[in-house]
């Protein structure tokens, strides 16, 4: 009976041993919704996160190994980009778009900006294979990976086996890539009532409610929807958008909607970086909305903001600055894989 009662207790042990170590990983922040990203089909372990990290900064993963994921993703902007409105990528090509920024993707469905990809397990595929990206076969990344001296140990340790795999490589990378959550900015304090805005912000953030919190909805501060925001068309670009996906003609000039968090570190905004201040954003969706059958309804009516109002509104938009996120070293180059160790 006592060895019975003792196999019991351990088993309670190593359960919720368990569960703590899952909450060191991944936490849902409180009165936040439920996460979409199904973690018993690959569940987070910190070897898989450090080999995740490893390879969002792997240039190895393109085709010439000079692009890594981290070129276009760089984490102290948000994990975006900020020197040109479209990124840049292998050959120094220039793509359509400018990469989104990164963070609480667990709570995503779709991504990409057309929603091209139904999977974050799967989403570092596309780049990897776009010729305008990296331009390179997952099988081939498979392969100069297993000839690598770091990389055979860092899967062993991740998923048991020095055998490198294209399934385990992108599995790594979105673990990775689900530990980037941002969660802790000013307006967070305020919500656990830690701290107050000032007038300003408040004032901002009223302005926020009444005009912006359809598309940007709390607490994440994008919908998760497509949505047409009345950007007129680049024709040298041709991008239609969600249209491209789906080829249903209700989606033309449909993009997702963008997560505002970090926004003062994420800019050129809107998909094509056509914006490089928090001015220009508002100034467009005052006097600069393009009408057309698919535009989103909750820019039918006209957005009537000051001067002053505009202020407020930016003041605001700054306390979604996450600088705990932006400069997390869990998060930054991996020196301990990377660096040589210094000799004894």
């Amino acid at each position: 009976m006592k060895k019975k009662l003792l196999i019991f207790i351990f088993c309670g042990f190593c359960l919720v041993a368990f569960k703590l170590q899952e909450t060191i990983f991944f936490t849902e922040p409180i009165n936040w919704p439920k996460a979409n990203y199904d973690f018993s089909k690959n569940p987070l372990s910190a070897q898989k996160i450090e080999l995740g990290r490893a390879l969002f900064y792997e240039p190895m993963l393109s085709r010439n190994n000079t692009i890594s994921c981290a070129s276009c993703h760089s984490q102290y902007t948000a994990f975006t980009h900020v020197d040109h409105d479209l990124s840049h990528g292998i050959d120094d090509r220039i793509g359509t778009r400018n990469s989104p920024a990164l963070m609480n993707l667990a709570w995503h469905k779709l991504f990409m900006w057309d929603g091209a990809i139904n999977h974050l397990d799967v989403q570092s595929l596309a780049p990897i294979n776009h010729p305008d990206e990296m331009d390179e076969k997952i099988e081939s990344v498979v392969t100069k990976l297993q000839k690598s001296k770091i990389y055979p140990g860092l899967f062993k340790k991740a998923f048991g086996d020095t055998v490198i795999t294209g399934e385990y490589t992108l599995k790594a990378i979105s673990q990775y890539m689900l530990t980037l959550v941002s969660a802790n900015s000013k307006y967070d304090s305020v919500m656990r009532k830690q701290s107050t805005f000032t007038a300003q912000e408040k004032n901002g953030y009223n302005l926020f409610k009444k005009n912006c919190s359809s598309c940007h909805k709390e607490p994440l501060f994008t919908n998760l929807e497509f949505e047409n925001n009345g950007l007129a068309l680049d024709k040298s670009l041709n991008d239609f958008g969600r249209m491209k996906v789906t080829k249903k003609n209700s989606d033309s000039l449909k993009f997702k909607v963008p997560t505002l968090r970090n926004v003062e570190f994420s800019y050129p905004y809107m998909h094509d970086g056509r914006y490089k201040r928090l001015s220009d954003v508002l100034k467009h969706y005052t006097e600069k909305i393009q009408t057309s059958p698919t535009l989103a309804k909750q820019l039918q009516k006209p957005i009537i903001l000051s001067s002053n109002e505009k202020v407020d509104l930016i003041a605001f938009l700054l306390t979604l600055t996450d600088k705990e996120f932006i400069f997390n070293p869990k998060f930054s180059y991996p020196k301990n894989i990377f660096l040589p160790k210094p000799q004894e």
